[in-house]
């Protein structure tokens, strides 16, 4: 009865959106993959010269990285088509961050 108690006294999580993005793995595939997409989309989406761009690109690149070293040994979701797709885009904006830096936005023709 006691951890029911502590447990029902605990304050609830707040939502990422709340507090701003998560950068950090769960190890389960689905939320993992979620947030790594979530991410990849916000920082897909910012322009040049945005507050907070390169620390925002930083840390999802490293998400990502975490991401792929994470499952990418993982035979339950490697050869998934949602893990490929994934490991795909995260090639293109990882490479694209590599090539340009994290302060040059991507082109709108490797936008989806």
């Amino acid at each position: 009865e006691a951890p029911a108690a502590a447990a029902a006294a605990a304050p609830a999580a707040a939502p990422a959106e709340a507090s701003g993005p998560s950068y950090s793995l769960s190890g389960e595939y689905k939320a993992d993959a979620m947030s790594v997409l979530t991410n990849m989309r916000a920082v897909t989406a910012l322009k040049r010269g945005a507050p907070g761009m390169t620390e925002a690109v930083t840390a999802t690149r490293k998400q990502m990285n975490d991401f792929v070293a994470l499952y990418r040994r993982n035979t339950k979701v490697n050869g998934a088509v949602s893990f490929n797709t994934i490991y795909t885009a995260i090639n293109t904006v990882s490479g694209h961050y590599a090539s340009f830096g994290a302060n040059y936005p991507i082109p709108e023709k490797r936008k989806v």
